[in-house]
């Protein structure tokens, strides 16, 4: 039975893909900072799937925008006597305001969880992963990382480092067993969009797609050996129109 940890387990995108997993016959190692959220999911997962084959899920609780909190789950994607055959990371924060505005230590946690945790998270799991040659990174960035915005220069710059690093990766990775992509949804009904109180269109916008959607476009994506997938045919459109465009008139 093929093992997945998932960060940022509880809510939204993080919680779909864990939700499909287990349904797909993996054995779940769930992150988050919030532990009760973290034993009700995974009760949850029990409940609907029964329990794996190799025991229950695993719950890690861990800050991921400390030091401390990102060794202990590089410590357990380390572990190769109970290896972890899929890499989610999803945790994130999202914040609104320009740079300068925006409070400093919020946009600092914001930034280690998009970057840091990323890379160092990715960097753990690739040891054990090419050495057995089987294994997947799948990075959840944001349509953000493709198309810069405005008021959100952490974010959208943290999700852009998010999307280079997994293609890069996914270069390196040629020839072996083992994929990166990065998962580069638009607008999505989560609770992000609601702590961080951004501007969102009206809900019966078409812009919207639902975390279940991004989880199933993302799996077929990767079973295709995409190394990017963005979900919704809006945004693909949009994205070929922004390509077809020359560089400085987009960022206008």
């Amino acid at each position: 039975m093929p093992t997945a940890l998932i960060t940022g387990a509880t809510a939204g995108i993080g919680a779909a893909f864990a939700r499909r997993l287990a349904a797909d016959g993996h054995r779940l190692v769930l992150v988050a900072r919030d532990e009760p959220r973290l034993d009700d999911l995974a009760g949850e997962m029990h409940e609907r799937h029964g329990a794996p084959a190799e025991g229950k899920h695993e719950v890690l609780p861990a800050d991921l925008a400390t030091a401390e909190g990102r060794a202990v789950v590089e410590q357990r994607l380390r572990d190769g006597a109970a290896p972890v055959d899929m890499l989610v990371n999803n945790a994130g924060i999202g914040s609104v305001g320009t740079f300068w505005d925006t409070d400093a230590e919020a946009l600092n946690a914001q930034f280690e969880l998009g970057t840091t945790a990323v890379f160092r998270l990715t960097r753990a799991a690739l040891e054990g992963m090419v050495e057995r040659d089987r294994g997947a990174v799948l990075t959840v960035a944001s349509f953000a990382g493709l198309l810069a915005g405005r008021n959100g220069a952490s974010y959208t710059a943290a999700k852009t480092y998010a999307v280079s690093l997994s293609a890069e990766i996914a270069a390196e990775l040629r020839g072996t067993g083992v994929q990166a992509m990065a998962v580069c949804p638009g607008w999505t009904h989560t609770e992000l969009h609601q702590r961080s109180g951004s501007d969102c269109p009206e809900d019966s916008s078409a812009w919207w797609l639902e975390a279940d959607e991004v989880v199933d476009t993302a799996l077929r994506d990767l079973a295709r050996g995409r190394t990017r997938s963005v979900p919704g045919r809006r945004y693909r459109l949009l994205l070929a129109a922004v390509d077809a465009m020359p560089h400085a008139f987009t960022r206008r």
